[in-house]
């Protein structure tokens, strides 16, 4: 039994170590690879002598400045100049492109086109229309020519010396003009013209109106020599101004009585007494009557 038992653990113990042998036992000399001699990975030592330089010639080689270079710097130095060489030539481009770009981006589309300009055409004027321009010229004609007289005869008028008035005296008269109303006091002055206690040029902006006040003072030869106060209301600044010279005019003729021929025949007498008529009741304006209407 005991033979037997023996028999049977033998070849167990056999294949064991086969197997230990097999999976991981020691691996020889001879059966691993030979790596070849001149395989690409190790350079063969007299190329890798030739390739690069004993320290004693590199310390022999002088700088371009006179001085040693070691060989570190100098293997090192090489590689960056071909690099900066090589690279250079690109940059330029690189900067003209967003530069083009930028210009194109600025430019406005149709900048340097010169502008048509188109004359409208001129419409023909028909019959009546070119009649009503005759007439506004004719019109325009004699009105410069009334002015001219009237111009002339101011000259004349204004030859003749004013009247003498004592010191501290006053000329009081009352003008109208539409629904405008001024009362003018004349005393002697030089000149001054007062209109609701401010200056003619001030109450009266336009030179028309002006003009229009000093007309009877220029007629007879007292502008310059008396000062005129006025109080006016009502109306607007052209109704105001006509009751002011009507006022003036009147003022004058208190003065001097032989100036009423000449201030009555240019007008400035007249009282202008076109008043806007009122409205009435059931009518939109002083005479409108309100549209009418069946349905």
């Amino acid at each position: 039994m005991d033979d037997e038992q023996k028999k049977d653990e033998t070849p167990q113990d056999e294949s064991t170590q086969d197997e230990g042998a097999g999976a991981a036992g020691p691996v020889s000399d001879s059966d691993s690879p030979a790596e070849p001699e001149n395989s690409p990975s190790s350079p063969p030592a007299a190329d890798a002598a030739e390739e690069q330089p004993s320290e004693e010639q590199v310390e022999q080689e002088p700088s371009e400045e006179g001085g040693e270079v070691e060989p570190s710097e100098a293997v090192a130095e090489e590689p960056v100049a071909e690099e900066q060489t090589e690279e250079a030539p690109p940059e330029p481009e690189a900067a003209e492109k967003p530069k083009a770009e930028e210009k194109k981006k600025d430019v406005i589309p149709g900048a340097d086109l010169e502008p048509i300009l188109v004359e409208p055409e001129k419409r023909e004027l028909s019959t009546e229309e070119r009649a009503r321009l005759e007439a506004e010229e004719e019109e325009k004609a004699r009105r410069e020519a009334e002015l001219a007289a009237a111009e002339e005869d101011d000259t004349a008028t204004a030859s003749r010396a004013p009247a003498k008035m004592e010191k501290g005296a006053r000329f009081l008269a009352t003008g109208k003009r539409k629904s405008a109303i001024a009362r003018v006091t004349v005393l002697p002055g030089n000149g001054k013209i007062e209109v609701n206690k401010r200056s003619l040029e001030e109450f009266f902006p336009r030179p028309l109106h002006q003009t229009m006040v000093k007309q009877p003072l220029a007629v007879s030869g007292y502008e310059g020599n008396v000062d005129v106060r006025v109080r006016v209301h009502g109306g607007g600044i052209s109704g105001q101004a006509g009751a002011v010279r009507h006022g003036v005019a009147r003022a004058l003729t208190e003065i001097d009585s032989e100036l009423r021929g000449d201030l009555k025949r240019r007008g400035f007498l007249t009282r202008d007494a076109r008043v806007k008529e009122r409205r009435k009741a059931g009518l939109k304006k002083a005479r409108k009557r309100p549209q009418f209407s069946k349905r």
